[in-house]
């Protein structure tokens, strides 16, 4: 089994907490746009107002998606504090290490074609 380097998870763990701060940065950001949509019809047309709601319904799919990437981030960091990280969840063999530099937050090795 290979023992990743405490360097290594150090920086994984930095990067990761980078990852989680600009994703909450994001949402603060981002808070005006999963606003109701107006439906007072005197004040929005109804072209303007079906633009909103669109708009709404992808501020909305951003959202839920940038909360999944925080748990992910989160359950990667508490697998550093275990001393579980870069060990696959599914059969716990190590992850490649280019893998998780591509995505810290990776909880599974990729399985080989030839498997």
């Amino acid at each position: 089994m290979t023992d990743f380097t405490d360097a290594f998870i150090a920086s994984q763990k930095e990067r990761l907490l980078d990852m989680r701060e600009e994703l909450v940065a994001q949402g603060q950001r981002n808070k005006e746009a999963l606003d109701t949509v107006e439906l007072d019809q005197s004040k929005v047309g109804r072209l303007s107002r079906m633009d909103a709601l669109q708009n709404q319904a992808m501020a909305q799919e951003t959202e839920r998606r940038r909360l999944a990437q925080i748990q992910r981030i989160d359950t990667a960091l508490q697998r550093i504090e275990d001393g579980e990280y870069g060990y696959c969840l599914n059969t716990g063999h190590p992850i490649d290490i280019k893998r998780l530099e591509l995505d810290p937050a990776a909880p599974t090795a990729v399985r080989p074609k030839d498997q």
